[in-house]
């Protein structure tokens, strides 16, 4: 029987297309972009093309494209290349349900004597715009808020945070690794000076990212070496990555909303299915302003971690929290910011379906659901 996979959120295979377009340059085209004979102006432009493309995607300025290794590495030097050069203001503004991305460089920075503010969310993981702008001070520096969150898939109003971060002439970042060719991305509308992606996460190649760096923004480089990307980012460019990123979105932009359309509807049979057939259960985030393909429902009574090892067993693979926190035995920090209680959050899991779901897997994860949540109810002292 095949397995299921439903952890696309965590990472996504790459697609044949993007590694057929990708071999050449592991081997053949393989020169370094920087060089200055025929098969490195080759290379320059492969990886130009694909700085055009992407930015065209995001309707952005093609030297506004700087490229990383990925997500974790864009909000480190968003975060980061911006308080090393912005030495004169010290506060920064974020939300209690970021990704440990964004949470570790703040931790880290408070550390060094900046002062960070956590906006709470509602029940369903929606930051206010309102409160927002009033822990604006004279010192803020940045506001990062992410796109969509990557455990519950609410949607943040990013456009309209930020219009005030302009209003008031402050930074605005927003990690859209969750969002990138799954939702609409636009710069301008959303009003982001910065904005973070990964490649993998839209069936592109892992260890492949991009920072959008608006023109203007004073952001120091968070790693030295050569005259890489601007002079922004040293390092000798992944360009069989690069190659394959610019494929994958290439890609995206030919299917996404038809692939929204068709994943809502996977997305909504299977959060009704539990809803109406499984007691006691939760949807977690909210329920419209979601990505297309996820799922978080809290299952009281038994374990998270023995929800996930008994689908593994039924060869249905998902997660019990960001994949990031995966290992660990302590409740998300997600699930706890929207108020739901620590004994509730433990029964926390999170189904991200992608291109390969299909209805008949829907159907048999729900007719496995219902059957593992019961037998674990019984076993459980908690329903005694």
């Amino acid at each position: 029987m095949k397995r299921i996979y439903l952890d696309y959120a965590a990472t996504t295979p790459v697609l044949k297309e993007v590694l057929d377009e990708m071999l050449p340059y592991f081997s053949e085209n393989f020169a370094n972009p920087a060089t200055l004979y025929a098969s490195g102006k080759k290379a320059k432009n492969a990886l130009e093309e694909a700085r055009h493309v992407i930015a065209d995607f995001i309707n952005a300025k093609s030297d506004e494209i700087v490229f990383t290794s990925g997500g974790t590495e864009s909000n480190n030097f968003a975060i980061k290349g911006l308080a090393s050069a912005n030495k004169d203001k010290n506060h920064i503004i974020t939300s209690s349900i970021e990704h440990h991305a964004i949470l570790e460089p703040l931790k880290f920075l408070k550390s060094q004597g900046y002062e960070i503010t956590y906006i709470p969310v509602d029940c369903d993981g929606l930051v206010n715009p309102k409160d927002i702008e009033e822990a604006i001070t004279d010192k803020t520096l940045l506001i990062s808020i992410m796109h969509a969150n990557n455990e519950i898939g609410t949607i943040q109003p990013i456009e309209e945070i930020g219009k005030i971060a302009k209003k008031h002439k402050i930074y605005f970042h927003t990690d859209a690794v969750q969002t990138l060719g799954h939702i609409d991305i636009d710069v301008e509308k959303l009003n982001v000076d910065l904005l973070s992606a990964s490649s993998h996460k839209i069936y592109g190649p892992n260890g492949v990212g991009l920072l959008y760096i608006r023109k203007g923004v004073k952001i120091n480089p968070f790693m030295h070496g050569g005259e890489q990307e601007f002079k922004k980012r040293a390092s000798t460019h992944n360009l069989a990555g690069i190659v394959g990123f610019k494929k994958a979105i290439q890609i995206a932009k030919n299917e996404m909303y038809s692939e929204a359309k068709r994943l809502t509807y996977l997305r909504d049979k299977l959060i009704n299915g539990i809803l109406e057939n499984i007691e006691e259960t939760k949807l977690n985030g909210h329920r419209q302003k979601r990505l297309p393909n996820n799922v978080n429902i809290s299952l009281s009574h038994i374990e998270g971690e023995s929800i996930l090892l008994s689908l593994d067993m039924f060869n249905i693979e998902c997660a019990t929290g960001s994949a990031c926190t995966s290992s660990t035995l302590m409740s998300s920090h997600v699930i706890l910011a929207i108020g739901v209680p620590a004994e509730t959050a433990h029964s926390s899991i999170r189904f991200t379906l992608g291109k390969f779901t299909t209805e008949e897997d829907i159907d048999y994860v729900l007719k496995s659901l219902i059957q593992v949540v019961n037998n674990l109810r019984l076993m459980s002292p908690l329903t005694n």
